[in-house]
C-alpha cells in the first residue's frame, strides 16, 4: 500500500497535452521516515510507523527523545500505516507516479459556532414588513404530540461547524516533482494552507477510465 504524509499549500491548474485543465492542490510531502515496526506477533497487526516533519528538540519531551534515539533529529507528526519496512528507511514522494488514486484525509477549516443559515442552508425568515430581527432565525425547535414539548435528537440548529476528519475519495495523481517533494492532486483537499494531509492508496493509471 502507498501512503505519504504532506502539508497542503495553495490550488493551482494543469494543462494536459490536449490543453484541458485540471484545478490541482499542491502538497509539500515527505520524505517519510520509518520510527517503529509493528508485528502481528508483538502488536497484533503488522504495519509502520512513519515521521514527518522537524520538531525542535526544546519541545521534545523525554519519552519521545526515547523513542526516536538512534535517528536523526526529531519529528512532527507520528502517524501508523499498513505496510512493511525497516527502521530507519525513507520514504520518498518518488513512490507516488501520475495517474495513481489516492484517498486524501485531512481536518478541515474551523469555522466556530455558525447559525442555521451557513451551518445547514437554512433560507431565512421572510424580509416582509414586520419582520424585525428573525431574517436568520431558524424557526420553532419544539413541539407537541410525541416529541413531549422537547427538542427532538437530530434536529438541525446553530452549533459548531468545521474542525472535523475529512475524507475524500478517488482524486487523481496529476504530477510529481520529487526534486521538491511536490505532488500536485486534482480537485480540493480538506484544511486550510499547512494542514497535515494523509494520502493513502494508489492503482494503475488504466483504472482511472
Amino acid at each position: 500500500m502507498k501512503f505519504m504524509l504532506g502539508k497542503k499549500g495553495k490550488m493551482t491548474q494543469v494543462f494536459d497535452e490536449k490543453g484541458v485543465v485540471t484545478p490541482a492542490t499542491i502538497i509539500t510531502a515527505g520524505p517519510l521516515t520509518v520510527t517503529q515496526v509493528k508485528t502481528a506477533e508483538k502488536d497484533g497487526y503488522a504495519g509502520v510507523q512513519v515521521g514527518f516533519g522537524v520538531r525542535k528538540e526544546s519541545r521534545t519531551n523525554q519519552p519521545l527523545k526515547g523513542h526516536l534515539k538512534d535517528l536523526e533529529g526529531s519529528f512532527q507528526h507520528l502517524r501508523e500505516f499498513p505496510g512493511e519496512g525497516s527502521r530507519g528507511d525513507k520514504i520518498e514522494v518518488s513512490t507516488f507516479v501520475p495517474g495513481d488514486i489516492v484517498t486524501v484525509s485531512a481536518v478541515s477549516k474551523g469555522k466556530g459556532f455558525q447559525g442555521v443559515v451557513k451551518r445547514h442552508g437554512f433560507h431565512g425568515g421572510p424580509r416582509s414588513h414586520g419582520q424585525k430581527n428573525k431574517e436568520r432565525s431558524p424557526g420553532s425547535l419544539s413541539g407537541g404530540g410525541r416529541s413531549g414539548a422537547k427538542v427532538t435528537k437530530n434536529m438541525r440548529m446553530g452549533g459548531r461547524m468545521g474542525n472535523d476528519r475529512i475524507t475524500v475519495k478517488n482524486l487523481r495523481v496529476v504530477q510529481v516533482d520529487a526534486a521538491t517533494n511536490t505532488l500536485l492532486i486534482s480537485g480540493a483537499v480538506p484544511g486550510r494552507p499547512g494542514t497535515l494531509v494523509e494520502i493513502r492508496g494508489s492503482f494503475d493509471k488504466t483504472q482511472d477510465k
